[in-house]
């Protein structure tokens, strides 16, 4: 049995205002072709299918051509992850799951399996969404934790298991030693964000989706557990990775793993020096093309800096200052506030138009306010 493991589409992103929703199109397409080449028996989606949890008009369309696609030709397997809006994302889930759609976004649904088989290999596959310890932590009478809320629905699913069957859970989570980039919105309000890798153990493979670099786990047992990563590039930070989804072949207990690179219609690239160097230097054209990130090294700034750069390189998103021995004080560095969590933005507004840091106080008040939208936002 083949499976294949994809997360983080975040439709509707955009990347400093620069919509990506033609992107995400091209790698969806791709997506579907795989499904065909490779003769994938289900794509498991591990969260943050949207943006935002209130998605464009556009975003949805997207969505819903991809997942008829993929249906008529495999299984399907969705939770929501931290970005989606569990009862959005969850609607029509009994109708979807009658064509072979499985949304798993409710906790309830946490230990009911989904049971696939293709000849002689059968394979039982559990969807943990992603859950808000604020909300959920009382429903499953324990601490209000990540580690803990999770290690409670595990606890459900090992008591669900069949034997002799190969376990995959899918989930939305921080596990501890995940190599984060700055694109991830920050899962914390208050306490510890993420949770230990052994709380998933039971399973064979466990599908992560939240952090959007490729990576494997140490798990320090024959569990299996890696993010797949987001598709396509979302923040600088991600510049130079090699973004993929993950091919599962499972035979009996024993699950091989293969990583297939996602296509990249645009690059990512930084470039530093004087205005002049960059451009002018030849060692520069290849990346005239890519959106670009630019250390401008001037000891004076340069007029118009921003106009000039896009003369050569037309996709320039991001322009910092950093004059040889400048300070902070001379240093100027755009933010995309997307990346950022709500409590971040908040407070950065506050240090912006005070001049000081926010006080223990009114940060304690701003993340009183946003677990309150997150918990409208779950329920």
């Amino acid at each position: 049995m083949r499976l294949l493991h994809t997360s983080d589409w975040h439709l509707g992103r955009t990347l400093f205002s620069v919509p990506l929703i033609e992107h995400q199109k091209v790698f969806l397409d791709w997506l579907i072709a795989q499904v065909d080449e490779q003769s994938i028996d289900a794509v498991l989606i591990s969260g943050d299918v949207y943006d935002r949890s209130v998605p464009s008009v556009e975003s949805i369309a997207l969505f819903e051509q991809a997942l008829v696609a993929l249906a008529q030709r495999t299984a399907v397997v969705v939770i929501p992850g931290n970005h989606d809006s569990a009862t959005r994302l969850g609607f029509a889930g009994s109708l979807l799951e009658a064509a072979n759609v499985h949304v798993r976004a409710n906790a309830k649904d946490i230990e009911r399996p989904i049971i696939l088989t293709s000849g002689s290999q059968a394979v039982q596959i559990f969807g943990i969404p992603y859950l808000e310890p604020t909300f959920h932590a009382e429903n499953f009478g324990c601490e209000r934790t990540h580690a803990c809320v999770l290690n409670a629905a595990m606890e459900r699913i090992r008591q669900s298991t069949l034997p002799g069957m190969p376990v995959v859970v899918v989930a939305h989570a921080f596990v501890t030693g995940g190599q984060p980039s700055e694109s991830e919105r920050d899962v914390r309000v208050g306490g510890i964000p993420d949770a230990p890798i052994g709380v998933f153990e039971g399973a064979n493979y466990v599908a992560l989706g939240h952090l959007h670099r490729p990576q494997a786990l140490n798990t320090q047992s024959p569990m299996q557990a890696r993010y797949s990563g987001s598709p396509i590039a979302y923040s600088f930070s991600e510049e130079g990775q090699e973004k993929s989804v993950v091919i599962l072949d499972v035979n009996g207990e024993n699950i091989d793993v293969t990583l297939v690179q996602t296509p990249q219609p645009r690059a990512l690239a930084t470039i530093q020096g004087d205005l002049d160097e960059l451009l002018s230097h030849s060692k520069f054209s290849p990346l005239e093309d890519h959106w670009i990130r630019a250390i401008v090294t001037d000891k004076r700034r340069p007029e118009r800096p921003m106009d000039r750069l896009r003369e050569r390189f037309p996709h320039t998103l991001q322009l910092e200052f950093a004059p040889d021995g400048g300070g902070s004080d001379t240093s100027v560095r755009a933010v995309d506030i997307s990346v950022l969590s709500p409590v971040e933005v908040t407070t950065s507004f506050i240090e912006y138009v005070s001049g000081s840091d926010a006080t223990e106080i009114e940060t304690a008040l701003i993340q009183q306010a946003v677990e309150r939208v997150r918990l409208d936002e779950v329920t």
